[in-house]
Parts: C-alpha cells; structure tokens; sequence
C-alpha cells in the first residue's frame, strides 16, 4: 500500500475511550456544529428581540404614532418552536445557504400567521396596535434573512466548509487519493474486521462510528455486503465507495474525493427528533424516580432480606449502533445460579428465582431501575427492548437466526416497545418468537414518532403484569 500518511494518533481518538484524549485545541466539528446551532438559536432570537424596537424607531422617524406593541415578543417561541421542528438548526443550514433562509423564512411566516390567530381567538386583535406589529414584523423578516445569510458566511469562514466529521475506513484497498482532513484508518492494520458473529467487534465498531458523522468504507468486492451490515446497524451515515451495480441494499448515492459511494445507511432521527425523544425521556423518568422511590426502597429491603447478594442485578446488553452496556434490574435470582450471558431464559417453574423474584418478574418491578440507565442516556423509556449477549432463540444465538437481527440497535434500547405492548415478551423457546420481536423493532424503527412513543407507552400500563413473566 502506498504512503497514505496514516496519523496513529488521529486514528485512536476515534477508537473507544481514547478519542476522548484528543487535544482540546482541536475540537471535533460535532462540537463545532453544537455551537453553531446554539449560536444560530441565540442569533435569530436577539434579531427577534430587537425588531419591534427597531420597527416602533422606525415609525417614530417618519413621524406616525408608534403605538405600544408587545405582540411582537410573542413571535419569538412560537418561531423557535417552529423552526426547531423544521430543522433550522440542523446540519442542512450550516452547509446551503438557500436552505437556511428558506427554513428560517417558512417558520417566521409561519409564527406570524399563528400569533395573528392567537390574538383573534383570545379577543385581543382590538388591543393591538397594527402599524407597530406590521413594522415589527416587517424589520423582523429583513433582518432576520439578513442575518441568516451572514451567519452562513461567518460559519463556513471559520470552519473553512468543513463541518462534518468524516473517517474513511480501506480495507485491502489503497488510498485513491489524497484524502481532504477525513481521518483514514486501515482496517488490517487496526485489526478491524466487518464480523457479524462478533459482538465484541461490533461494539467496537459502534463506539468507532459513535465519534464520528460519516463512514466511507473502501473495500474489496468480498467484503462489501459484511461491510453494508455494520454500517446498517451502526446509527451512522455509512456508504460504500465502489463503481459496480447496487448489491449492498443502498439507499442512496454520494460523491466522496470524486469517487461515487452508495449510501447504505442513515441516522434514522434528526436530531430535533433526537431532542424531542431525549426531552420526553427525561420529562417522565425524573419524576417517576421520584414516585417509585418508596416501592424502589422496599424492594430492595424485601430483596437483601429475601436472599443474600446484591440488591441490582448488572448485565452486559446490546445497546444503540451495537455498543454494549451495563443494565440494571433489581436481582430476581439467587446469585449462584445467576447467568450473566442470558443463554439460559427464566421458565414458569425456575428453580433459580428467588421467592421476591417471583413477584417482580411478574409485576415488571424487576425493570424498574432501569429508569437510571435512561437517566444516564443509555436507554430510552421506549425502544427495541436490549438482548444479553447470550440470548438464544430455540438453540441459535439471536444473531445466527437473522444477520439483521443488528441493524435494530440503530435507535437506543428501551424500558418498553412496540414488541412488548404487542405481546411478544418472555422466554424466546422458538424461532418465531425472535422473529416476532424483530419485525416489530424493525418497524417500529421505520416509522418513529414522539406520538407514538406516548401511546406506547400509555399501551405498557395494560400489559405490564402478563401471563409471560416468570
């Protein structure tokens, strides 16, 4: 392989722990488009702010009667709200500028249309003075796309248009050509191989493609499909670079140093879905805590007098691009006979659970300090439900039954899903009851909404004693 001017420490800030070595002078640009959004966000509301005063000097000047005008102030959540939602503050209006003043303008005019609404049905049109809120809204529009379009100048000149973290993995390929501040990593040589048998190794790669925005894999024709499936189940934009037909299930085609890649995978949320799913999250596990934290305490009170061990069980589980971590249930099992893979799934008549076990199993209540692992960012309330490592469905590892069966981690594990509301709980004795599981998750993944969560959830409380839990 030619020079391709590999740099060893560029390569580990990207792998696991390590990439949070990187120096502090060299801030990834996931970090930079954070401040961009913030900026943005502060930028738009200070315009916001400051045009009714404007617009009220304004008429003051050319000598008509200014009028006392708040009506204006009233635009500004309703157009963050708005905004947000559209995706004006997303990576899309950091890198086109038509984009940003089109996403900025739809959501101003429509915040105005909205307040103008509000007022009517509260009665208050007569109380506004229309000439200030007109000149307010007029400046505020001006200034606003004036504002837009120099925002986008100042970000692309400080960030040179480079705002999006790129790594390009070669394996057994050369580098084509030089690469333009992607980080490059050959995968030989840092022993990173695309096995779907390996949880160890997917973990490894998800936490790899956690620290990035974009993979582009350059590989030899043998390898592309293995390739495809990582990336798949990675919650990363990955694409694969080649030139021959569409055998990877592309979604779509891209341009990278010049060479065409086909899109093989995509973030399934944006982020203010991102936002909306976190905000949600941490809107009803804070107080759930808070009001379960008497039966939290006496469970575990019950437990350490029931049998000896710990109060919380820890399991190694297959969380969000096939990173793995630690959940929590409270223990249900004696601790000799616990099994820490999963291999073996609990029956009606186990031998194994304690008699404490028995009750919470069947309530659900074991789940219950899984609120800390979605406190912490790990879970989500609602979400394909994570599997131990040693799950098995029949006598096959889930993950022998269906190579798929990855690509359902691209959203973060949660407390309940679709699967569980729909019934599919408990002891996976067939092939079917995996198979079940993973259409659901699969579609569930497919047609994500924040409304969908909340009747999932609402749907939990019907099935949360069930003739499956044992």
């Amino acid at each position: 392989m030619p020079d391709t001017k590999f740099d060893d420490q560029a390569t580990a800030r990207y792998q696991g722990v390590e990439r949070r070595q990187q120096s502090r002078s060299a801030p990834s640009k996931r970090m930079m488009r954070m401040s961009s959004y913030i900026g943005l966000l502060l930028a738009d509301v200070t315009v916001l702010a400051l045009s009714p005063v404007i617009g009220l000097t304004l008429l003051k000047l050319v000598g008509l009667p200014r009028g006392e005008e708040i009506a204006s102030f009233a635009l500004i959540p309703i157009y963050v709200v708005l905004c947000f939602n559209a995706g004006g503050y997303s990576l899309d209006v950091l890198i086109r500028r038509a984009e940003s003043i089109r996403r900025s303008a739809s959501a101003f005019l429509m915040a105005l249309m909205l307040t103008l609404f509000c007022a009517a049905m509260l009665k208050n049109a007569e109380d506004i003075s229309r000439l200030a809120f007109a000149a307010g809204a007029a400046t505020a529009f001006i200034l606003l796309i004036t504002e837009r379009f120099i925002y986008f100048r100042l970000i692309n000149w400080v960030s040179g248009g480079k705002m999006v973290d790129q790594l390009l993995i070669l394996d057994g390929k050369p580098l084509r050509s030089p690469h333009d501040g992607s980080v490059v990593l050959d995968a030989r040589r840092a022993q990173l191989r695309p096995d779907l048998n390996d949880p160890a190794m997917l973990d490894r790669f998800g936490r790899l493609a956690a620290a990035v925005d974009r993979i582009v894999v350059d590989c030899t024709a043998d390898t592309r499909r293995a390739w495809a499936l990582m990336l798949k189940g990675a919650d990363v934009d990955g694409e694969i670079m080649l030139s021959e037909a569409n055998v990877t299930g592309a979604i779509g085609m891209r341009v990278f140093n010049g060479h065409d890649t086909l899109l093989v995978s995509r973030k399934p949320l944006s982020l203010s879905d991102r936002a909306k799913k976190r905000a949600l999250d941490l809107a009803l596990t804070v107080p759930l805590i808070i009001a379960f934290s008497p039966l939290l305490i006496m469970t575990a009170v019950l437990i350490k007098l029931d049998s000896t061990g710990p109060v919380l069980f820890r399991q190694a589980r297959v969380g969000r691009g096939n990173q793995q971590f630690k959940v929590l249930k409270f223990r249900s099992m004696r601790v000799e006979r616990s099994d820490a893979t999963g291999g073996t799934s609990a029956s009606r008549d186990d031998d194994r659970i304690t008699r404490v076990g028995r009750i919470i199993r069947k309530t659900s209540i074991d789940e219950l300090p899984q609120l800390l692992n979605v406190l912490l960012g790990d879970m989500s309330l609602v979400g394909p439900r994570p599997h131990a490592l040693g799950s098995l469905a029949g006598e096959r590892l889930f993950w022998q039954v269906e190579e798929t069966y990855w690509h359902r981690h691209q959203l973060k594990p949660g407390i309940t899903g679709l699967a569980q509301v729909r019934g599919f709980r408990g002891a996976t004795l067939e092939i079917s009851d995996l198979t079940n599981r993973l259409q659901a998750d699969m579609e569930y993944i497919a047609d994500w909404d924040i409304w969908r969560d909340i009747t999932i959830l609402f749907n939990t409380v019907r099935v949360v004693v069930h003739r499956n839990a044992f």
